[in-house]
Order: C-alpha cells, then sequence, then structure tokens
C-alpha cells in the first residue's frame, strides 16, 4: 500500500508539471537614348534629381536612377488601416490557459483517483488472500497519502493566489498614431524627422531669359557631349548629372563607339511646371530638336565598311526629352535631371 501511495503522489506531481505545459504548447502553436537621344546605345532612361518632386509623377518616363532616395511606397498610417488604430482580434483563452495551475491540480487529482481506483482494487485482493498483513498498516498508508495529497492542493492554491491574482496589467485599448499627443512616440511627425513634413514649395515663374538660358543649354550640352569635352560638360550640369554623363562616355569609349549630336535645331519647347524649394529654383520642360544624330566606330577608319555604327550624318531626325533644370537662387541654369 505504501507503494501505491507513493505512486499516487507520482502521478499529482507529474500532472501538476505536465499539463499546464501541454496547454502552453497549444497557445503557442497556432526615345532612346541615355542622356540625349544620340546616345541610343547607353540605355539610361531616365536619370537626375527635381528636388522633392524627383520621384513625382509628371507625365514623362519615371526616373530611374537618382542621388535622391526614393520615398517609401507604403500608405500613411491612419487610424482606418493602421495595425496600432485597430486592435488585433483575439481569441478568448480556454480554462486550462487561464488557470493552468488549477487545470494541472484538476489532473493530478483526476489521475490519484484513477490510480486508487486501480491499486485499491488490487490492495483489496491482495488483503483477502493474505490474512496476515495487519490492518494498522493499511490505515497508516491511507492516511500517508491522504496528507500528501492534501499538502499538494493547499500548496498549489497558495501559489496559484500569489502567482497569479496579482493586480492585472493595464491594457492600452483605442491609442493609434491619428489619436496619438504631439510630440508622443507615436506621433509619426515628430519622429521621422522631416519624412513626416509636407513638402513645402512654391510656385516659380519663367521668364524669357530662362527660357533662352534652356535654349542655350541644349545647344552647349549637345556639342560638348559630341566632342566628349568633360570640362565643358560640367559648365552645363549638376555633379550628379555630370557622373552619368562621364560614366556613359567611358562606357563608348570602351566599345569603341563615339555618338555625336550635331547642328541642334530647337522645335518646342513647353514648361510642364516650375518652382522653388528654400533657396533653389527648378523647372521642368519639354524640348523638341532636330539633329544630326548618329555612331561611328573609333577603331575603323571613315569611308570603310562598320566605320557609321548608327544613325546618319547627313540627315537631320527629331528628337524629344523632358529636362529639368535648376539652380540657386541668382546662379547659373543647370541640367539637372533627363526623362525620356
Amino acid at each position: 500500500m505504501v507503494k501505491s501511495s507513493q505512486l499516487i503522489a507520482v502521478c499529482i506531481i507529474a500532472s501538476l508539471v505536465g499539463l499546464p505545459t501541454l496547454s502552453f504548447a497549444k497557445a503557442r502553436g497556432g526615345s532612346g537614348g541615355g542622356f540625349s537621344s544620340g546616345s541610343r546605345g547607353g540605355g539610361y532612361g531616365s536619370m537626375g534629381s527635381r528636388g522633392s518632386r524627383t520621384h513625382q509623377d509628371n507625365g514623362a518616363k519615371p526616373i530611374e536612377q537618382s542621388a535622391t532616395a526614393k520615398p517609401s511606397t507604403a500608405p500613411p498610417p491612419n487610424a482606418a488601416n493602421s495595425p496600432m488604430g485597430q486592435p488585433a482580434p483575439t481569441t478568448s483563452p480556454s480554462w486550462l490557459q487561464r488557470n493552468p495551475l488549477l487545470a494541472g491540480i484538476a489532473g493530478g487529482l483526476a489521475g490519484s483517483w484513477i490510480g486508487h481506483m486501480l491499486f485499491g482494487a488490487t490492495e483489496s485482493s491482495a488483503k483477502t488472500t493474505d490474512t496476515e498483513e495487519p490492518a494498522s498498516s493499511s490505515n497508516s498508508s491511507n492516511s500517508f497519502g491522504l496528507i500528501l495529497l492534501l499538502m499538494l492542493v493547499g500548496g498549489g492554491a497558495l501559489y496559484y493566489f500569489k502567482r497569479f491574482r496579482q493586480t492585472p496589467a493595464p491594457v492600452f485599448t483605442g491609442l493609434s498614431r491619428s489619436t496619438a499627443t504631439r510630440g508622443s512616440l507615436l506621433d509619426i511627425s515628430s519622429n521621422n524627422g522631416s519624412a513626416g513634413r509636407p513638402t513645402t514649395d512654391t510656385a516659380y515663374t519663367v521668364t524669357t531669359e530662362d527660357k533662352a538660358a534652356f535654349q542655350q543649354l541644349l545647344t552647349d550640352i549637345q556639342s560638348a557631349w559630341s566632342t566628349q569635352d568633360v570640362t565643358g560638360l560640367r559648365r552645363c550640369l549638376t555633379p550628379e548629372m555630370l557622373s552619368y554623363f562621364s560614366t556613359a562616355l567611358a562606357e563608348d569609349h570602351s566599345r569603341g563607339v563615339h555618338n555625336h549630336v550635331e547642328g541642334v535645331e530647337l522645335l518646342k519647347g513647353d514648361v510642364r511646371e516650375a518652382w522653388s524649394e528654400d533657396t533653389t529654383d527648378y523647372a521642368t520642360v519639354d524640348l523638341r530638336w532636330n539633329a544630326r544624330d548618329y555612331t561611328v566606330s573609333t577603331t575603323i577608319s571613315r569611308g570603310e565598311p562598320g566605320y557609321l555604327v548608327e544613325g546618319s550624318d547627313e540627315t537631320s531626325t527629331e528628337s524629344g526629352e523632358v529636362w529639368t533644370f535648376m539652380r540657386v537662387r541668382e546662379g547659373r541654369w543647370l541640367l539637372s535631371a533627363i526623362q525620356q
């Protein structure tokens, strides 16, 4: 009988440890050119920077290469669609999950009852065949098992009320970025620097002098490009655009080709948009022009087969791109972006 009482105690302890663990496990399961239409082989597409409007849709081909980082495409957080604005749906926990220790005690009691039924029956059978065992031994064993069971139940109950019946932590509901106090951690506008602030720019009126400067830049840039004059390009381009032009010239040189854009004649120039940001002015202009646009080989002599790689050195063709010019207030206009 002593062995059966010990086995009952083991069952209770195993139930207390194993059942809450099982419950926790279940809860967890669950045109063709690069910089001009003449550089057909470059394939650079649209590049450069347009200030705060670099990646805005202006009807032309979007900027593909730029030193200006592209803003995140994620929608701005608001109370309607923000995960913080909408509490995640929660399922009601089961009684086993809400009261793991009591569930373990209940399992232990059930285990001890089953064990008593099994081993008690065996003990009764043994008593009928063995009349020499004194009754006092059986009674003491039963008393020991009952005392051990009561101690386990009492200790478990005391632990439960001390551990799980403490003051619950506060639950924050209904708090989102849209309802956050200005300057708090949830206030996106005060924690992302300029990312949360609307870009402020003002309209700029393009003058006749500005248009004349744009036309002159078109001619000067194409001329410097055709003669591979990096110094001439530097006077007409932003540093970012100069790096693109220089890379394209180096690639053409590596391939053994040389692109020419000669006899440039402006056909049309329409201002799409013009604006100012702080001390910088921007103007985006549709440009169409005629020019002799052709590419020759630098390794084959003129007149030999294969010298003319592409285009015609006698016939002009029409080309068009969208150019953005920028200048620091009262400074010279520079080419800052090209869109096909």
